[in-house]
């Protein structure tokens, strides 16, 4: 049953939080170490429950399992409720079933599709792996501005950390080149050609763009498509969009430029200038922690480029279908899109419960970016507004993906229980109030139920 002194514990020191980032540390502090060490700057480590050279997620192989001491808690919240969640918990180490409720019944993920995401692409590409943007030379003297994928490029000049690739900076940069070489005046192309198909997703409902939910899939956007940085509000062509302030950009380093029209760069088209995304680890962390749909698009795609697979909805699906197979975790995932905005997604606790339990297990270093991007309740990303009332327990102790949809919330992560066992859950609910949700979380988190 549930501790009383560890949960008076938790929401005093989780209180606490609320004033002072010293609070927040002790969490942490006082829990048992773990393996997984904590990188340099990245989303995870910004976190107020973070502590330098302190454990991301405190466990103890040692720990005694959970026995049915925990379904009984699970249960017991969910009373009349239980028909309508699907859940599961696991031991993140041996995998091993402690709570199965149709585990293994798919339902709509929302967006913790993104850990499937995130896994695939983590595996694929590899945690340093940088999208580029650049500028080659084009036809008739002209030059083209060619997308390479990356949402993140910005309007804004580059500082802080991360450093996002700069679109003034990549104008400065092709104006020095252009004057080396004696022009001044050039028209802007731009090449979009490197992500193909419908730029929305099956299942998709009209109001997603308009209501800046994500902007049109396409390889060269820049602010993910928004009308400007901060905005909710997408641009409607969002490569003409890029081109038109790329131009702007040149113009203000003393380059004649006008924007022209969309083509496909020549294969062996010299370079002028490029830019870089940050590593595929922090834009992971990212895309977990905001749930950034439009990060999550892109990475899908880019699991199919590097797979070989048309760099398209269904294309990235089937591409992290074979990844996910590659690992060991594929059963019980069928996949329209990268972000979880689609309704035809279907996808098993059990799956996301095993995908999660492998990224923490450390057998996979690779996937590391996965768990350290996921939101720490109470206090950072999709979560920082949760776990601050009946399921306080849980603040600062369960991190997790949060997905919601209309008639749909889910919640998958990782947490360790009162004992120290390290412990990933999956909760798949129709119309349920996320604080069940996060009351079931924190039931994991509470429980040394033996």
């Amino acid at each position: 049953m549930l501790r009383r002194d560890r949960i008076v514990a938790m929401v005093t020191l989780s209180l606490l939080n609320v004033f002072t980032l010293g609070a927040g540390v002790a969490v942490v502090k006082l829990t048992p170490q773990s393996s997984l060490q904590l990188e340099p700057p990245s989303v995870a480590t910004r976190a107020i429950v973070r502590a330098s050279g302190s454990s991301v997620i405190p466990s103890d192989a040692s720990a005694p399992m959970p026995g049915s001491g925990l379904g009984i808690e699970l249960l017991g919240l969910l009373g009349g409720q239980a028909g309508a969640i699907n859940a599961v918990v696991v031991d993140a180490t041996t995998r091993r079933t402690l709570f199965d409720q149709r585990a293994k019944v798919a339902a709509v993920p929302a967006s913790t599709t993104k850990v499937v995401t995130s896994a695939a692409a983590l595996a694929v590409l590899g945690s340093e792996y940088r999208l580029t943007t650049k500028v080659v030379k084009g036809a008739g003297g002209g030059i083209v501005l060619v997308g390479g994928g990356d949402p993140t490029l910005t309007a804004g000049p580059p500082r802080g950390y991360p450093t996002y690739a700069s679109l003034p900076d990549l104008a400065k940069r092709t104006a020095a080149a252009l004057k080396a070489a004696g022009t001044t005046r050039v028209r802007v192309d731009y090449d979009a050609s490197l992500y193909q198909g419908s730029r929305t997703a099956p299942g998709w409902k009209p109001n997603y763009m308009p209501d800046g939910e994500v902007a049109p899939v396409t390889a060269l956007m820049v602010d993910e498509g928004r009308v400007a940085p901060g905005n909710r509000s997408r641009v409607a062509d969002p490569p003409g969009a890029a081109t038109q302030a790329f131009a702007g950009l040149l113009r203000q380093n003393g380059i004649s430029a006008r924007a022209g029209t969309r083509t496909q760069a020549a294969p062996k088209a010299a370079q002028l200038a490029a830019v870089q995304s940050p590593p595929v680890s922090v834009l992971v962390e990212r895309l977990m922690t905001d749930s950034d749909n439009d990060l999550a698009e892109a990475m899908i795609r880019q699991v199919a480029i590097k797979r070989k697979r048309p760099p398209t909805f269904a294309g990235g699906a089937q591409a992290v279908q074979e990844t996910l197979a590659q690992l060991g975790v594929g059963e019980g995932v069928r996949l329209a899109d990268g972000s979880g905005l689609s309704t035809s997604n279907r996808i098993t606790p059990m799956a996301l419960a095993r995908i999660i339990s492998l990224a923490a297990s450390g057998k996979r270093p690779e996937l590391r970016a996965m768990i350290t991007g996921l939101p720490v309740a109470g206090f950072s990303g999709t979560l920082a507004d949760r776990y601050t009332t009946v399921a306080l327990p849980g603040a600062g102790v369960v991190r997790a993906k949060t997905g919601t949809l209309a008639n749909v919330s889910t919640l998958a992560g990782i947490t360790s229980d009162a004992d120290g066992r390290l412990l990933a859950f999956a909760f798949m609910a129709g119309s349920t109030n996320s604080e069940v949700l996060d009351q079931l979380a924190s039931i994991v988190a509470m429980c040394g139920c033996r």
